[in-house]
């Protein structure tokens, strides 16, 4: 079978390795329009829940990328400068450029052929493809030229964002929340090496406009908010990696192919990065479609339409709580004056509504000893 993949991250990679173990005759080509050493962007997070699934669904995979990534076992929550650590929330993460020059080596060992600087621009340049796999990002031009074809909605969502990083090297995943005069700035953080993290900065687009971001430079953007974060940083600065304000997409497709066309990853359906799955999700698609092509003896359209069978009902669930967290973000200008740490920390922790008190006190007895002591009426709560 002949594949061409739009797209050299996580989904198109891991699909063109899972495929061409699946069968070594199949030629893989993935056309990447940007060069081979660089790309946008800092760190990569996965839960050791993620990482779970790929240690089951490819561990040889699992296997090589585990050595390279930086790890730690609780989450920290930081209101107004108030810490709240929180245990049995395990994560590990992996520098984006890092992670995808592995996977590089990874697919050409096996075979697969990337093209790098090579944009394509019209489904047509790959004329005599029996698969073709778009997994060219949330600004899929696939998709966007198509979207009668994929029943796309798109919703752009209200709070602003910047993805950047820093030189100070967090000791946990960690959300700073502060309260300022123009209103509750936060900060997405971790390290992904020793001496790198991501450092993402959210904020709603009231405060953005009371700010004055809009009458800023992106530079003059991340000067700012060095100032509104000065406790975490510890002087160390606020880096970019063309970092901007951008808004998040929720974006939908009522069918996920048509002909020999199919999408994946960020193109099929962004993930909000509040819950660090993106890239996981990205990566079981791929796992996904593979078992398709399995079950369905490498029948094109049967294995599409098997796809979106496999893959509906995890996928949704986890794209349902990722939107449920976008939008507990949206309302942070209320939240965080609103509530003390510990109640503020209890929320986020319960906030897509797939964790009860229950499970709250088995993965973090004190925090969940805490809020009871503040608001004993959770105790008669249904599940409690």
């Amino acid at each position: 079978m002949k594949i061409d993949i739009i797209g050299a991250g996580p989904a198109g990679l891991h699909f063109a390795s899972l495929m061409k173990r699946l069968n070594p005759r199949h030629e893989i080509t993935i056309h990447e329009r940007g060069p081979r050493s660089a790309t946008w962007g800092f760190g990569v997070v996965f839960s050791d829940q993620a990482l779970d699934f790929l240690r089951t669904d490819d561990n040889e995979l699992f296997e090589y990328l585990r050595p390279h990534m930086e790890s730690w076992s609780d989450l920290t929550i930081n209101h107004n400068g108030t810490s709240v650590p929180i245990a049995g929330n395990g994560y590990a993460a992996i520098g984006r450029l890092q992670m995808l020059s592995l996977l590089y080596q990874h697919v050409e060992r096996l075979g697969v052929t990337i093209r790098f600087d090579t944009e394509i621009t019209s489904l047509a340049q790959l004329k005599g493809a029996d698969l073709i796999l778009a997994a060219n990002g949330a600004s899929s031009w696939v998709r966007e030229e198509n979207r009668d074809k994929f029943a796309t909605t798109t919703d752009i969502r209200p709070n602003k964002f910047m993805w950047c990083g820093s030189t100070m090297p967090f000791d946990t995943l960690s959300l700073s929340f502060h309260e300022t005069g123009t209103g509750v700035f936060c900060a997405h953080h971790y390290r992904y090496t020793p001496a790198m993290s991501t450092f993402l900065i959210e904020v709603t687009d009231e405060t953005w406009k009371r700010t004055g971001f809009d009458r800023m430079s992106n530079d003059e953007a991340m000067r700012h908010c060095e100032k509104v974060f000065a406790r975490e940083l510890g002087g160390h600065p606020i880096l970019s990696n063309n970092s901007y304000w951008r808004n998040f997409p929720v974006i939908w497709n009522g069918r996920w192919h048509f002909d020999n066309v199919v999408l994946m990853g960020d193109a099929l359906r962004p993930a909000h990065f509040s819950i660090g799955s993106g890239t996981r999700m990205a990566m079981l698609d791929a796992v996904a479609l593979c078992n398709a092509f399995r079950e369905t003896d490498d029948d094109v359209p049967a294995a599409l339409a098997r796809f979106r069978e496999l893959r509906m009902p995890v996928m949704k669930k986890i794209w349902d709580a990722a939107n449920r967290s976008m939008r507990w973000y949206e309302e942070m200008d209320k939240l965080v004056p609103t509530q003390n740490a510990i109640e503020f920390a209890y929320d986020y922790m319960t906030r897509t509504g797939r964790i009860s008190h229950a499970k709250v006190r088995e993965i973090d007895p004190r925090l969940a000893a805490a809020y009871e002591s503040q608001h004993p009426e959770v105790l008669d709560a249904p599940g409690a």
